[in-house]
């Protein structure tokens, strides 16, 4: 159970760094990322990139990275922030998806199926079907039935 602990922190971490780089970037914009989407899906990206639409879709990304970071590194709501985590990874993957016989454009590295954001997105579910923030984190200030947490004396 330690080792899913560190997972959530870290991987907290990395969303909420993520989010808060992008707010004080202001150049930043998911418009590249959108506009130049490949693959069976891209039809569904790459109108996000249109004006008056860009806007929303660079909020709702920020405030998501935000949401899942704070989420996982605090372990409160952490379900509901492993579960918005999968759903960003996984438009992440989808809208430049390592297949074969796609050019990989606006990605880092070269990749066969398996990238970083689909890694990351199955450790999300991970942290969905084991949730510890009673363990570690905020949700154990809240719980009714605390166990002291026993310790080896020296």
């Amino acid at each position: 159970m330690n080792s899913i602990i560190l997972l959530r922190i870290l991987i907290g971490w990395h969303f909420l760094y993520e989010g808060a780089v992008k707010i004080y970037n202001p150049d930043w914009s998911a418009f590249s990322y959108l506009a130049t989407a490949q693959g069976p899906l891209s039809f569904l990206f790459t109108p996000l990139a249109k004006p008056g639409i860009i806007d929303w879709v660079d909020t709702l990304n920020v405030l998501t990275l935000l949401f899942v970071g704070i989420s996982l590194l605090l372990g409160v709501f952490e379900k509901k922030g492993a579960l918005a985590a999968i759903v960003l990874l996984a438009m992440y993957y989808f809208a430049h998806p390592p297949f074969p016989g796609l050019q990989q454009l606006n990605v880092e590295g070269n990749y066969w199926f398996v990238n970083k954001n689909l890694i990351e997105l199955v450790a999300c579910v991970i942290l969905f079907q084991n949730p510890t923030g009673e363990i570690f984190g905020i949700r154990y200030f809240w719980k009714k039935d605390k166990k002291p947490i026993k310790t080896e004396k020296v």
